[in-house]
């Protein structure tokens, strides 16, 4: 049998795209390695509670037309992120905002709260040269001592003064007492999950999982849709491109509730994982599910990436992206290849960036008119 197109990662982005091309009478195969659908944003139920097994995923978004696109798929409740982190056994709001200076120095104003941070800028003289620089020069010392530079130094393997500080560019600094992580318009999750979601997606299209790539299935297709990474299709013949993975230890408790938020932060260096998401508070709206007599909770661990494992997050400093620019040259020179998603892209990628860039991709393909929605974001 022939296809239009082959799909590879029926993630987020090949099944938007899978689906705007079958909309169209485009014959479509998507083929997975997984033996389920969704990709990262895959959610299982164990005992009424939906976990998200590779991590939490908040969709958030002020692009309108990408809310009202996946709102075809999924009914979303109003799920506000407003994670905790702790640190020496104390607990601090996120984003940081008032509640975060309040319990750090006792101000109570945005003028104190001010006036402590620019004090404490004042330390950086010149361009920040590393992270760490950047971090002070935006938000002081204490801050980046208690908040920012155990958790950054285990999410990426190494101290803040190696690490560009193009990673940290802007930090959420906010002198109001609002504990909501996100400033988009819309934000939620799937009551019924992401999975859910995507296989509504994937409705009528042919899907094949515990199937991995195969260049043979080349001569069964026009175009091939590959969301893996670049460097591994051309099989890393410039070079390895670097990568940051993650290792997940999710345990059943037989308590109703654990921690009392659904995410808290841990920046203690001398803890070993970053966070602990505690997945039943996702559901906050359902009281059958927060009436459950157990929990789930995920640890999430950092870990080197190394061949065979799986990438999750990009490293976007200077050698990777001009290997990177290399790759998206050579990649131009196949036409019959796109590449799309944060390994295809080499990027990192919200949830609403990758819904956004699949559609462009797809309409430019496809042929299809864009309809502009009003309040769509400007990149």
């Amino acid at each position: 049998m022939r296809y239009d197109y082959i799909v590879v990662g029926a993630g987020l982005f090949g099944a938007v795209f899978a689906r705007e091309a079958a909309e169209t009478g485009k014959k479509v195969l998507v083929i997975d390695r997984r033996d389920h659908p969704a990709g990262n944003i895959h959610t299982e139920d164990r005992d009424g509670i939906l976990i998200h097994r590779y991590g939490a995923h908040i969709f958030h978004t002020s692009d309108e037309e990408v809310w009202r696109y996946v709102n075809r798929f999924a009914s979303f409740n109003r799920f506000t992120n407003a994670p905790l982190a702790r640190y020496r056994g104390r607990l601090y709001h996120l984003p940081f905002n008032m509640n975060t200076f309040y319990s750090l120095w006792g101000t109570a104003t945005p003028r104190e709260a001010l006036e402590r941070i620019e004090e404490q800028r004042r330390e950086i003289k010149g361009e920040p040269r590393n992270l760490e620089e950047q971090a002070i020069a935006l938000v002081g010392r204490d801050v980046y001592e208690t908040l920012i530079r155990g958790y950054t130094e285990k999410q990426w393997g190494r101290p803040c003064t190696e690490l560009p500080a193009s990673i940290i560019r802007r930090l959420p600094v906010r002198l109001t007492y609002d504990n909501n992580y996100f400033n988009d318009l819309y934000q939620g999750i799937p009551r019924e999950g992401y999975t859910r979601m995507v296989e509504r997606m994937l409705e009528g299209v042919e899907v094949r999982l515990n199937t991995p790539w195969d260049p043979e299935m080349r001569s069964l297709t026009d175009k091939i849709v590959y969301t893996g990474s670049i460097d591994g299709w051309f099989e890393g013949r410039l070079g390895q491109l670097e990568y940051r993975s993650l290792r997940f230890e999710t345990e059943k408790l037989e308590i109703r509730d654990y921690q009392g938020n659904a995410v808290i932060n841990d920046t203690n260096a001398e803890t070993p994982y970053t966070r602990i998401i505690e997945h039943k508070h996702f559901a906050f709206d359902q009281q059958e599910v927060m009436d459950t007599p157990c929990t789930w909770i995920t640890r999430e661990y950092p870990m080197k990436w190394e061949q065979g494992g799986e990438p999750y997050y990009t490293v976007n400093d200077e050698k990777n992206s001009v290997l990177y620019s290399r790759y998206r040259r050579l990649a131009e020179e196949d036409p019959q290849v796109i590449f799309g998603g944060r390994l295809g892209l080499y990027r990192y990628l919200d949830m609403d960036d990758t819904v956004r860039a699949a559609l462009d991709t797809a309409r430019k393909e496809l042929g299809r008119d864009e309809r502009k929605a009003p309040g769509r974001r400007k990149r």
